[in-house]
């Protein structure tokens, strides 16, 4: 049977409203609060307040289980970001890095060439009537049988055709063969067409440094005569010339290699010696040219 309303509220004209559960427990907690604030310590009241959250705490306890998810995902959230930020700013900050160390090492490499080049121009082994000229490698021609090297300096700085060149230390690297306004073109001594005549320092015996057949950066000490002396770990240098006015390519005492091996056959004119350049070809990255003090400048 269907439960009756209460004829009064009818009467009244007032229309009754139920109010939900959630609603109903946050006035009470608001009702709880004003007298928390309003009444003494152990007061009457004191009792009505701890009942009070004790009903309540299941709410708060509900509300709060609700509402941790979205505090994770929001916390987890914010991490990500703050994440991704700072990835970004430490691979700037590496990159950044990465650059300094390598122009520290750049910088270094130079400082190192410069000190040898100053060490070597002032000393005695430094050819008096040359001027030498400081030039970096810019490019590498490739090729199956040549072996060259182009640098930053050319006839603007007095370079001409046949200039030998060497290393930041002094030791021989080849002969200038192309020269243009701001550029030289370097025959390396491991070229095939490359030579050079040479001399061992110790016993004094003779001969011509050219390319060994087979190999990209070895030499050998060719038309040397048997009845010379020469031996492992020999020093060879450059034999240089001067006749009538007239000069060798090279000068004298350049260093160039160590004797690694010596042999000779019966069949043979000469000996066969093989020399290990004092010069890591691969490597070069800077060099000396050697121009005449005679030359003039308008030649």
């Amino acid at each position: 049977m269907p439960r009756q309303r209460s004829a009064r509220p009818a009467a009244l004209g007032v229309n009754v409203r139920r109010l939900p559960a959630t609603s109903l427990s946050q006035r009470s907690s608001l009702v709880l609060i004003t007298f928390s604030f309003r009444s003494e310590a152990g007061g009457s009241m004191s009792g009505v307040q701890s009942a009070g959250a004790t009903v309540l705490r299941p709410f708060a306890v509900g509300v709060d289980r609700i509402a941790q998810p979205f505090r994770d995902a929001y916390n987890w959230t914010e991490s990500l970001f703050h994440a991704r930020s700072e990835a970004a700013r430490l691979r700037k900050e590496n990159s950044s890095l990465r650059q300094e160390a390598i122009q520290r090492q750049f910088a270094l490499q130079e400082n190192r060439f410069l000190r040898k080049q100053l060490h070597y121009v002032g000393s005695a082994s430094f050819p008096h009537d040359y001027n030498g000229v400081s030039a970096a490698v810019i490019d590498r021609p490739a090729g199956a049988f040549t072996q060259a090297i182009v640098v930053d300096v050319g006839s603007d700085r007095g370079i001409r055709v046949d200039d030998p060149v060497v290393s930041s230390d002094g030791n021989l690297v080849g002969l200038v063969t192309r020269v243009t306004s701001g550029s030289a073109r370097i025959q390396l001594l491991t070229d095939q067409e490359a030579a050079a005549s040479a001399i061992d320092v110790r016993t004094r015996a003779t001969g011509i440094v050219r390319h060994a057949r087979g190999t990209r950066e070895t030499l050998v000490l060719d038309r040397v005569r048997k009845e010379d002396v020469i031996k492992e770990g020999d020093s060879i240098v450059t034999a240089g010339w001067r006749t009538n006015g007239l000069t060798s390519v090279y000068p004298k005492g350049i260093p160039i290699g160590e004797v690694t091996s010596v042999g000779q056959s019966d069949t043979d004119f000469f000996q066969q010696v093989q020399i290990d350049p004092y010069v890591d070809f691969g490597a070069l990255d800077a060099v000396l040219v050697l121009v005449p003090k005679s030359r003039n400048p308008s030649q």
